[in-house]
């Protein structure tokens, strides 16, 4: 795919995501602003189940953008996945549009290649993480890509790019990054729940747990981490 072509994909990419962000704002923003009431509560989660497939697809519109342009952050679309369809729904549809939008990029890499990497995401900054010898090891590369996943404020989704220059196998890749998704996924679908019954305070501790938890599973990963990976990896995708 031409650097040029690739440019006009991402505008289109782009308008098609504020297109599909005004159209949900339009719809939705009379019931969001009275939220904070119990009547206004149940008015949202009538609308967006009387949405239908069209409240489905604007949703995982969202997240498709989300994930394919890496410049949207994912959690206020997991929130309002929450929102919208409680914390255990919600949370399947998310870790499933992920692995669906993964395959696709990963699929759309190995078709077009390294230099459509290059042209989508830009050249220096793929080559600079390409290059890192630490993720060229075939018997550490799946330690790092759930390290990697599991890690609030990775760069998840320009690592989907990259992934089919890695030395991991396709469907390995799919289920480890997918699994990894899950205490970050979890959590803010919980929050998006918990919002809209009013709960403000129950979304910010579990934020806090979910961090928590995560801080301490990074702390014993790094002390089973003999030679330092987590380290090197962090510093190469910085």
């Amino acid at each position: 795919m031409k650097k040029s072509n690739t440019k006009v994909f991402k505008i289109i990419i782009l308008i098609l995501v504020i297109a599909i962000m005004a159209g949900i704002t339009y719809y939705l923003f009379p019931l969001i602003k009275n939220l904070s009431t119990a009547e206004g509560q149940i008015a949202f989660k009538e609308r967006v189940g009387d949405s239908g497939i069209f409240g489905f697809l604007m949703l995982f519109g969202l997240q498709f953008a989300q994930i394919f342009l890496f410049i949207i952050p994912g959690e206020p679309i997991e929130i309002l996945a929450g929102i919208c369809y409680g914390p255990l729904w919600g949370t399947i549809f998310v870790m499933i549009s992920a692995m669906i939008i993964s395959i696709f990029i990963y699929l759309l890499v190995h078709k077009f290649g390294r230099k459509f990497i290059y042209d989508f995401c830009g050249e220096e900054k793929i080559k600079k993480i390409e290059n890192a010898k630490v993720l060229k090891n075939p018997k550490t590369i799946n330690f790092i890509i759930f390290i990697l996943f599991f890690i609030p404020g990775t760069p998840k989704d320009l690592l989907t790019y990259i992934a089919a220059l890695l030395p991991i196998k396709p469907i390995e890749f799919i289920i480890i990054s997918t699994v990894a998704r899950f205490p970050s996924i979890i959590s803010s679908t919980l929050a998006g729940d918990n919002l809209l019954a009013g709960n403000w305070h129950i979304s910010l501790i579990i934020y806090g747990v979910t961090f928590l938890i995560v801080g301490i599973v990074f702390l014993i990963m790094r002390k089973l981490d003999k030679s330092k990976i987590t380290d090197e990896v962090l510093k190469a995708i910085k």
